[in-house]
């Protein structure tokens, strides 16, 4: 915790040092030396890098509410029909580059004799940087130095090709992984070669499957060499293991101190800084924050507990909640209100059913949420630890990359996809056997996109095990599946008929579902009015009886919004740039 605090302090100082434009700093001077002829300021120096992190108020935990798993109280602006355009575009940004290039440049011109794990750090950081802007705006300048005010060719220039681009990315993220010298340390909140390791896997099946599905630029048959990369790196990580035990999933997101086993690379928060995220309040508030429950969609998708496909049954559409949750993938009771899930007021025990004042499916989430409710609820004092990359994730781009590969072997799939599932509690033969029969519920889910049993088992458990972890929205996006974002219904549990429902079978009615008058005889607690199918509003699918239907408003999806459109400013600025396609 101490270092921590060291870095977070240290962000100060080194930011005041780089206020200016780089270009303007001063070559040789006391500030200089001070922090490029010493090892203690070049640590001082590449800790203002990890700024670049997920903050800690937002983390990455409300990313996933843009995506086709999870129902939100409205339309995110780039799903939302005319709100996306050159004029409302943003983010391109080049300050973490600058910063990162003037420390490149000087501390290869530095004496110190660990000055290469320092450019490791910086290049792991540029590569951080680039993969950023290329997943949002495709095409962008490579720029490897510091810029003259004068260098007009490079300041109006044009954009660079994505795909020569990620080759700089991944020439960085290699470079790291040999100059970093730390290979792991216990606080899990520094890059480490690990780290790196961790990252080229996300960044290389990201380019895999992009340049496998998003035909049109040609580069398919260049995607094996990234999967190929994925599985080699993979491989190197060493030294890690999925933490076991009743509760253990769910207790990884609850702790201030990452575990060390299975954690990777973490932002830690700390009270004594007031530094805290917003967790609980965005995600279980009735009043902030975009509301996210899980679809019924998604919810499917959870194995039985003996590892057959819970839509292997017949009547799986009309079971109701209290039956559907039953006997199912342990991690759907850490991830959702199931049973007999209490929370606490102050400390003293309450039941606390599936409230659909809070969640619009009723599958309301608890996954990285305190159980307690003050003040975590009302207002923003989380201190528990986000996870940036964990050793499951791992686990997950190996499997993917080796069934993209069509090599994936029954050991393979055991130490991978049996894994997570033998933590989750689940049994039979898909912990040791890869499956030979696909399923139809997941055709389906992918849109007939994917067809081998073994590429869809893998994707049913990689949403599974990371959901509300902030990857989704990139997979739809490197599937080119972008359909799914405004396709996908926001559903919810299955109801039989108007009336009053107990949810937790405690003998209490926990909501009434009423069309017209609200029923004066009714005991609920809740009360959802599916009358009207408006904006804002919830029904039934069949009228009295179904699924409940959100509608959150209008989404749309154009093929032009795999990518952000050159903000209208910026493209004033340098007409070199271009735009992207579709947003002239």
């Amino acid at each position: 915790m101490k270092r921590y605090i060291y870095i977070f302090l240290s962000f100060s100082f080194i930011l005041n040092f780089i206020a200016c434009d780089l270009e303007e700093l001063p070559q040789a001077t006391a500030s200089r030396i001070a922090i490029f002829e010493t090892a203690s300021g070049l640590e001082l120096y590449s800790n203002s890098f990890y700024e670049m992190l997920p903050t800690p108020y937002d983390g990455v935990f409300a990313i996933d509410d843009n995506s086709d798993l999870i129902a939100r109280n409205n339309v995110d602006s780039r799903f939302m029909p005319n709100a996306l355009s050159p004029a409302t575009s943003s983010g391109w940004s080049w300050s973490n580059l600058r910063n990162i290039n003037y420390f490149i440049e000087n501390t290869e011109q530095s004496s110190v004799a660990e000055k290469e794990h320092y450019l490791g750090l910086a290049r792991f950081f540029r590569a951080y940087f680039y993969f950023g802007m290329i997943k949002r705006f495709g095409d962008v300048p490579w720029i490897d130095r510091t810029i003259d005010v004068d260098d007009d060719e490079t300041l109006y220039g044009p954009r660079h090709d994505r795909f020569a681009v990620m080759e700089y990315v991944l020439e960085d993220l290699n470079y790291a992984i040999e100059h970093i010298s730390t290979i792991s340390e216990p606080t899990r909140t520094l890059i480490t070669k690990d780290v790196a390791r961790a990252f080229k896997t996300r960044v290389c099946l990201y380019e895999a499957s992009f340049r496998k599905y998003h035909t049109q630029y040609g580069k398919e048959g260049t995607a094996n060499t990234w999967f190929e990369e994925v599985v080699k790196t993979a491989d190197e990580i060493k030294g890690y293991s999925l933490i076991e035990g009743a509760n253990a999933y769910r207790n990884l997101f609850l702790q201030k101190t990452p575990n060390s086993n299975e954690t990777i690379l973490a932002v830690t928060l700390d009270a004594n800084l007031q530094v805290f995220s917003s967790r609980n309040r965005r995600t279980i508030s009735p009043t902030y924050g975009n509301r996210p429950s899980l679809t019924r969609r998604f919810i499917n998708t959870y194995l039985n507990i003996d590892g057959t496909p819970f839509t292997s049954d017949p009547d799986y559409r009309t079971t109701p909640f209290t039956e559907e949750v039953k006997n199912r993938d342990l991690r759907l009771g850490q991830t959702i209100r199931i049973g007999d899930y209490h929370r606490t007021e102050n400390g003293v025990p309450i039941i606390a059913p599936p409230n659909l004042e809070q969640a619009y499916t009723g599958y309301q989430i608890i996954k990285g949420c305190y159980d307690e409710r003050f003040p975590y609820d009302d207002e923003s004092r989380n201190e528990n630890a986000h996870l940036i990359f964990r050793y499951a994730e791992i686990l997950l781009n190996k499997a993917e990359a080796l069934a993209e590969l069509g090599t994936m072997t029954d050991a393979q799939w055991a130490s991978t996809i049996g894994s997570l599932r033998a933590r989750a509690g689940i049994q039979g033969a898909t912990l040791t056997q890869k499956p030979s029969t696909a399923d139809p519920y997941m055709i389906e889910f992918y849109d007939g996109k994917f067809t081998d049993p073994v590429l869809l088992e893998v994707l049913r458990e990689r949403a599974v095990e990371m959901i509300t972890e902030g990857l989704r929205p990139d997979d739809l996006i490197r599937w080119r599946l972008g359909e799914l974002f405004a396709e996908a219904p926001m559903n919810g549990m299955y109801v039989p008929a108007l009336g009053d429902y107990d949810l937790n079978e405690d003998g209490i009615m926990d909501v009434c579902f009423y069309r017209g008058e609200r029923p004066s005889s009714s005991q609920a607690s809740v009360f959802v009015d599916v009358t009207s199918a408006g904006v804002g509003s919830r029904i039934l699918s069949n009228g009295t009886s179904g699924e409940i239907i959100w509608n959150p408003g209008a989404r749309e999806w154009l093929d032009k919004k795999y990518l952000y459109p050159i903000p209208e400013a910026d493209l004033l600025k340098n007409p070199n740039l271009g735009q992207n396609p579709g947003w002239e």
